[in-house]
């Protein structure tokens, strides 16, 4: 990827966040419900609600609205929550690492197992093995991340169990954080107590994430290594006598990497998203389950901020897959 070419994806970002914002804001405005029906108390009189609409802009126009909203944005002010009267970057800030280390280890979690047992499966091709794991690959395809939640929660929190039902970390671990990235910061400070309890809090949630996402690789990487493993220079080595084992890693995984690495990225951006659901089954405190929090309350500011910041983790991830392809296949950045 040249420099023009970066500078055309940023571009582009720009302007597919700016109309992110657009649509959102409409979108909200159409909506049936009120948000300050969700703050007056029985006794507000017309005058008490008048002057809190007026407070939060929302008796001006659309136009108006839209104006003042997209130039505070610009200079990084989201507003005040309606429903937790704090600023919306704060509030984004102090939950957005939760998802985002959530998000990450099911990343990793999801990759690491797709690429072990799709090597596997490459191995054991032409074998009893290569049926059932197609088997068991369909069937993780075909169970969506909320039904893996549930399921887990049953398994692994209520039947057997070995994993903490909701939460984050245990509260009498919670104050000692000088940053919102807790695991993270737990691992650099060698807490490993506290590292432990929030690992062990963060598995089911990461597996319910991470086990449709471990399918799509183990699809996309096994067909891709299918074809490497008939292309001329995998052959020739073949013949020189490398085992198959080296023949998968050494010769047929470096080509096939590209598709399912740019496969990856792509779901890895619906995988954000179904944070939402994950986050609010398990109580995770993530950006996700304040978001299902703000629709219900109809809070404006705190929904476009969320949204946006959203919008902004997609396109970042797009551009970042892009160069790392780029960087894996120069050839066809070029072409």
């Amino acid at each position: 990827m040249t420099a023009s070419d970066l500078l055309n994806r940023l571009f582009m970002a720009v302007l597919t966040l700016a109309g992110v914002a657009v649509v959102v804001f409409c979108l909200l405005r159409i909506v049936p419900g009120d948000p300050i029906a969700m703050m007056i108390s029985p006794s507000a009189t017309p005058a008490d609600i008048a002057a809190l609409r007026a407070h939060y802009g929302l008796d001006l126009s659309l136009p108006q609205q839209f104006f003042i909203w997209s130039k505070d944005v610009l200079r990084g002010d989201f507003g005040i929550s309606i429903s937790q009267r704090r600023d919306v970057m704060e509030l984004i800030g102090e939950r957005l690492p939760a998802t985002l280390e959530l998000a990450f280890a099911a990343l990793v979690f999801g990759v690491i197992a797709g690429g072990v047992i799709a090597t596997l499966g490459t191995l054991a091709r032409r074998t009893a093995l290569d049926p059932t794991l197609d088997f068991v690959n369909g069937l993780f395809l075909a169970v969506p991340d909320f039904v893996w939640a549930l399921a887990l929660v049953l398994i692994l929190g209520v039947f057997w169990p070995l994993f903490p039902l909701s939460g984050r970390i245990d509260p009498a671990l919670s104050t000692d954080f000088y940053t919102d990235f807790y695991l993270i910061e737990s691992l650099l400070t060698l807490k490993f107590a506290a590292f432990a309890d929030l690992f062990m809090h963060l598995v089911m949630p990461m597996l319910a994430l991470g086990l449709p996402l471990a399918a799509i690789v183990i699809r996309t990487l096994k067909e891709a290594l299918a074809e490497a493993m008939v292309q001329d220079y995998v052959l020739l080595a073949k013949l020189k006598g490398m085992s198959p084992m080296r023949l998968v890693l050494q010769e047929a995984l470096r080509n096939a990497i590209g598709p399912t690495l740019t496969l990856t990225g792509v779901q890895f951006t619906f995988m954000i998203g179904g944070t939402v659901i994950v986050e609010r089954i398990f109580s995770y405190p993530g950006l996700g389950n304040m978001a299902i929090d703000a629709v219900i309350n109809r809070d404006l500011p705190l929904i476009q901020g969320i949204v946006l910041t959203f919008g902004a983790i997609f396109i970042l991830v797009n551009i970042v897959v892009d160069l790392i392809a780029a960087w894996l296949n120069p050839r066809q950045a070029h072409g």
